[in-house]
């Protein structure tokens, strides 16, 4: 004969009512911080701005160049259109815009540092006009406080710069001259500062020797190029022959072998 079996559920504890509920007010807890979270606060104006940077720019300049407003948004934000319209500062050499989501902006930028100065007539007057690395043209004449001002640059002679204005390139034959002086500056920038003027001589076929004239001492360096190993070696030279003759006017490394000419117009 069979039994039957009656399913008799046990009555449900305060304890798991109460663990229930919360459950439930946790998931709802949960749902309302994710839309919160996802599809209100990154539509909404951005809770932070930070910017870092050269100095002599504003923040407001930046804001109104960027086309930065106050209802600006994570979502309403282009990064790369922001990029672009930063980059037309003369003094910027790259801009970075990153968006942290959901209400977070950054700008990056950084300046462009002057490696060399050339002399130029602008309205009657000689100024000092700033080059980067890349050859443009981003400070022209110098101001009180300005940090250019006391910095130690090598002066650039033999260009002839007409009518200079910020964003202004040199031709591209040149650059490679202004990035040596950058690698030098970083790397040894002491042998820079033992050269009063560096010349550039101009030839055919969009060519260029180099005439460095060092600090206090009345001996020209003639180069066909110029790197660290090049200006180490010839301020060494220098201070060598000049110790030992007085009479050595210039030295000649263009064809890999040093020679020199003394002031009676001899050689060796």
């Amino acid at each position: 004969m069979a039994e039957d079996y009656v399913l008799q559920t046990a009555p449900v504890s305060r304890k798991d009512k109460f663990l229930k509920a919360l459950i439930v007010i946790a998931a709802i807890c949960l749902a309302a911080e994710l839309v919160w979270l996802l599809g209100i606060t990154p539509f909404k104006p951005f809770l932070r701005i930070d910017i870092s940077g050269p100095e002599g720019i504003s923040r407001d300049e930046i804001f109104a160049r960027a086309g930065l407003t106050g209802t600006a948004s994570y979502f309403s934000t282009d990064a790369g259109m922001m990029e672009k319209s930063l980059l037309s500062f003369n003094t910027i050499e790259s801009v970075k815009v990153l968006k942290h989501f959901p209400d977070r902006l950054q700008i990056i930028l950084e300046g462009r540092k002057a490696v060399a100065s050339v002399l130029a007539n602008v309205n009657g007057v000689t100024v000092p006009v700033f080059f980067d690395s890349q050859g443009v043209v981003f400070r022209i004449g110098r101001s009180e406080g300005d940090e250019i001002l006391s910095a130690k640059l090598p002066v650039v002679s033999g260009l002839v710069v007409e009518n200079p204005y910020p964003g202004m390139r040199l031709p591209a034959m040149f650059i490679t001259l202004f990035r040596e002086l950058e690698k030098i500056q970083a790397s040894a920038p002491a042998l820079l500062e033992a050269v009063s003027e560096i010349r550039i001589n101009r030839k055919a076929f969009d060519s260029f020797d180099i005439v460095l004239y060092p600090v206090h001492k009345r001996i020209s360096v003639r180069l066909s190029e110029l790197n660290e190993d090049l200006l180490r070696y010839s301020i060494l030279m220098v201070d060598v022959l000049a110790s030992k003759d007085e009479g050595i006017e210039s030295l000649d490394f263009r064809s890999g072998i040093a020679s020199y000419k003394s002031l009676e117009a001899h050689s060796e």
